[in-house]
């Protein structure tokens, strides 16, 4: 149950059978308390009464991804399932502060004045953001918690309206955090500008050559960083609205709004409360670190025993860290030891990675060298902002370390070895300097006990089991799929940097079993779509040039080049044939047309849904008629005009754009059509409104390139009228709601799509449908429909189910952010198009005779009323006189008051 604030009974609570529970109250409700009740689900809860309590009103979240709520305050960040807290012996309770522990008693009391029995406690308290001791600390804002960010959010939005330009947002800290908050400021429209204590960014994590090069890049970016100087005064008008910061120099800087990420501070204050004022009587209970925290032992308890603590308030060794991966272990070790293990805390992994507005940073182990006699091996590349180092043993062989700006590929080969001695000589593993040819099989050389992903301490060797059979169902048949993979070890889930080499011990385990593995997308590019397509979203990659230098060789050929293109067209809503991006696109695309057989092009714009005006069939009754097109009705419900000369595109655009047109999309690898029936509006048969639903759906996925072509289909009813179930995506009314069909393909080897999911209102619909599409988009192969798509995967249409309704892979927020972001920047092409002058250039049948047309098109008009190419045979009987279309001879309409209106 939760937010419940009923004062519990101080008896110990009971299992059915009559058997006493040990109750486990943890205080916090942070990740490290989701993942110590997780912990204590996966090793069952039969005789335990599990009780958490958090000061916040959410549920528990993911305080590593709070930049997606800076940015956007709808974004749910919700750590796992809310399911969990629904047994029997677990509850949950929001809203509800701790103020003290009475160890005697073993109760804990919060200001609610209600008293918490229990026979362990679990301290998971976390941090609070450090402040300044600076006038005008007051008026600054901290990046902790979620109502932190959402303030910064709503003070930049009113701030802009109010000054009327760009908001000087000055994040005080270079930091992690400093960093992260800079950049959602910068995202947020304002101008970032970051000052730092230290001479260099992120100097916990970086030495001065990596620093530099990352304010070399940060700075490329649009930040202005003021390094190695402290602000001594935020401020202020009279009306207490922030105008600037007062440095320790004299200088300052110009700010609106500050955000403060110095830094934080461990929450131990019920424990400081609990040892009670300095000078009593008696022995404090628990030992506190010197900047804070509690000393736990190597089993994660306090001097106290049965009390606990895991996560930022716990000090082992000296330290406090605010990492993912030590709070997770420490989780997972007192859920151990409650349940009779002897798991001990192997210490703090200080590794971090992260991309910083599009910039890579790693580092990991010794990154400072600080190990007697360590070697150095550096590559620095100023001019590109690149800067690689690994820390070695004086005899090069045994890696103590790593630091990656701008190029961190060899972290995730590196990273599970250190301690060990390297397969190659250390240079080989500086990628931006020789390639990296020494860690290309760096996976297969893996110890099994090198722990491949610290979130979770998964191990190459539990990797490697699971591959070979433990989890793939039927416990014999190997694991083949990174999704399953994830789901049966937990590897990959968290902050996701160990993925690539995780999806590479997949396929080397593979391989060895004998499983062939061909992940080669062309002889150019060694990766696999899928894995190109992810490495173009991850490093932000916007260019055929930026792809091929990182990741291919050669000038690439017909198969990388529109499929690079294709893929950067999939992530990004920019103009599909600029930058660059025209040379790699087919021809269909080149032209925003589809090329006939006789070298003219056909013109299709979107009709949603099938549904049109009249006013709108009279606009291409006259565009037709004007330019002696060939029209024909499509499968798809749409009106299809043939024999356009490339020249004459932008013309015929021109008078259906201005009549409220948009291209159909017609020549892309994108959704074509949403067929629909008639639906309940008209037919006595139908039970939901179809066309309403076909036009929303095609509206919301027009533009979205994909693999293949995309079709789909909504009937109001189970008599099918729409054959939704031939598309890749097919939608039947139901009484109830909408049946949701999948995976539907016609061609050489058709396939009916199967049902995913029953009843569904329209809001479920549509989320289902765009998970659907995003996780095809981002996993399938090249010019992959639907249906084989799904055959190939590990489990079929469960699998599906497993990822698109019930998320185990926990990605949905991502796949609907996606599609919102391609929703959210959608524009017509041809629109566009007509826009740039420069764009109208490509639009002539001869580069370098812009008015002659292309005489050798020759149609005959004799059939069935309309034109048609003409044969062969025709164009060369003498007796035959073909209309040449390579002449322009224009056909006035016969409502001509309609096309002026539309040329005025």
């Amino acid at each position: 149950m939760t937010g419940q604030t009923a004062s519990p009974e101080n008896v110990p609570p009971r299992t059915a059978s009559g058997q006493t529970r040990r109750r486990v109250v943890v205080v916090g409700g942070g990740p490290a308390a989701h993942r110590f009740a997780d912990a204590m689900h996966a090793r069952g809860l039969d005789g335990w009464q599990l009780t958490v309590l958090t000061e916040e009103a959410h549920l528990p979240y993911d305080r590593v991804a709070l930049s997606k709520t800076l940015t956007d305050t709808a974004a749910d960040l919700t750590l796992g399932s809310a399911s969990m807290w629904d047994h029997d012996a677990v509850t949950l309770r929001t809203g509800e502060r701790v103020t003290s522990i009475d160890t005697a008693a073993k109760t804990v009391a919060t200001a609610a004045g209600t008293s918490y029995p229990y026979d362990e406690l679990v301290v998971a308290t976390g941090s609070d953001a450090a402040r300044l001791p600076i006038p005008g600390s007051e008026l600054t804002h901290v990046y902790r918690t979620l109502e932190d960010v959402r303030a910064i959010n709503q003070a930049i939005a009113d701030l802009t309206a109010k000054v009327g330009r760009k908001v000087n947002a000055v994040t005080i800290g270079g930091g992690l955090l400093g960093l992260e908050s800079a950049a959602g400021t910068e995202q947020l429209g304002a101008t970032p500008i970051v000052i730092n204590g230290s001479p260099w960014l992120m100097n916990t994590q970086l030495d001065e050559g990596a620093g530099q090069a990352l304010g070399r890049l940060i700075e490329a970016k649009g930040f202005t960083v003021h390094g190695g100087v402290f602000p001594s005064e935020v401020l202020a008008d009279d009306d207490g609205q922030v105008t600037g910061v007062l440095m320790a120099d004299g200088r300052t800087i110009d700010a609106d709004i500050v955000i403060v990420a110095v830094g934080v501070r461990p929450r131990d204050e019920l424990f400081r409360a609990a040892n009670g004022p300095d000078g009593h009587d008696g022995a404090p209970q628990f030992e506190l670190g010197p900047r804070g925290g509690v000393v736990i032992s190597g089993g994660c308890e306090t001097q106290v025993p049965g009390i606990w603590a895991i996560g930022e308030v716990a000090n082992f060794g000296g330290m406090c860290l605010g990492l993912v991966a030590p709070a997770n272990t420490m989780a997972e070790i007192v859920a151990d030891r409650l349940h009779g293990g002897d798991a001990t805390f192997p210490g703090f992994d200080t590794a971090t990675k992260l991309k910083l507005s599009g910039v890579d940073v790693a580092s990991f182990g010794d990154a400072f060298a600080r190990t007697e006699h360590a070697l150095e091996i550096v590559y620095a590349d100023p001019a590109r902002g690149v800067y690689q180092k690994i820390v070695t043993t004086d005899d090069a062989k045994t890696l103590l370390g790593g630091i990656f700006v701008g190029d961190a590929t060899p972290y995730t080969s590196l990273r599970p070895m250190l301690g060990r001695e390297l397969a190659a000589e250390p240079g080989a593993y500086l990628t931006a300097a020789s390639g990296g040819a020494g860690g290309e099989a760096l996976e297969a050389r893996l110890p099994d006990d090198a722990i491949l992903c610290s979130c979770n301490n998964v191990s190459a060797g539990t990797i490697r089991d699971t591959v070979n059979g433990c989890g793939a169902g039927d416990g014999n048949a190997p694991v083949q799929e990174l999704g399953e993979l994830k789901g049966c070890t937990r590897a990959g889930t968290s902050c996701g940097s160990c993925v690539p080499m995780l999806k590479k011990l997949l396929e080397s385990e593979l391989t060895k079993s004998g499983v062939e593995v061909s992940k080669a997308l062309c002889e150019h590019i060694e990766l696999s779509r899928q894995d190109l397509f992810e490495t173009i979203r991850v490093l932000e990659l916007t260019s055929f040039e930026e792809v091929m230098a990182r990741y291919g060789t050669g000038d690439g050929c017909d198969i990388c080049k529109p499929t690079i293109a294709n893929i950067l067209a999939s992530q990004n809503s920019a103009y599909v044939l600029d930058a660059g991006r025209g040379t790699l696109q087919d021809t269909n695309d080149r032209a925003l047309a589809n090329m006939q057989k006789d070298g003219t092009y056909s013109v299709v714009p979107r009709i949603a849904g099938g549904e049109i005006t009249p006013k709108k069939l009279g606009v291409i009754a006259a565009v037709a008629e004007q330019y002696g097109l060939y029209t024909k009705i499509t499968g798809g419900q749409r009106i299809d005009m043939f024999g356009a000369r490339l020249e004459q595109l932008p013309e015929i655009w021109k008078l259906l754009v201005d009549a409220g047109f948009e291209s159909g999309q017609a020549y892309g690898k994108s959704l074509r059509t949403v067929k629909s029936c008639v639906g309940s509006t008209w037919c006595r048969f139908g039970v939901q409104d179809s066309v309403a639903m076909a036009i929303r759906l095609e509206l919301r996925y027009r533009g979205l390139r994909s693999p293949h072509k995309l079709k789909m289909g909504v009937s109001g009813c189970a008599r099918e009228c729409a054959e939704a179930r031939g598309k890749d995506v097919g939608v039947i009314a139901t009484a109830d709601g909408w049946n949701l069909y999948v995976g539907g393909n016609g061609g050489a080897t058709p396939a009916h799509a199967q049902l995913l999911a029953k009843d569904l209102d329209d809001e479920t619909l549509v989320k289902y449908i765009d998970r659907y599409f995003m996780y095809y988009i981002r996993t399938a192969d090249r010019l992959q429909r639907t249906a084989r798509w799904q055959e190939e995967l590990d489990g079929g249409i469960k699998h599906v189910e497993d990822v698109v309704v019930h998320d185990v892979l926990g990605i949905a927020e991502d796949l609907e952010a996606a599609m919102a972001k391609h929703v959210d920047t959608y524009v017509d092409e041809w629109a566009d198009t007509l826009k740039d002058p420069e764009r109208l250039r490509r639009f002539r049948s001869f580069v370098n005779a812009p008015d002659q047309v292309d005489d050798s098109i020759t149609f005959v008009s004799d059939e069935r009323g309309q034109m048609r190419p003409a044969t062969a045979e025709e164009k060369a009987r003498a007796g035959q006189q073909p209309v040449l279309i390579g002449s322009h001879i224009p056909v006035r309409s016969t409502t001509p008051e309609l096309l002026d209106e539309n040329e005025a």
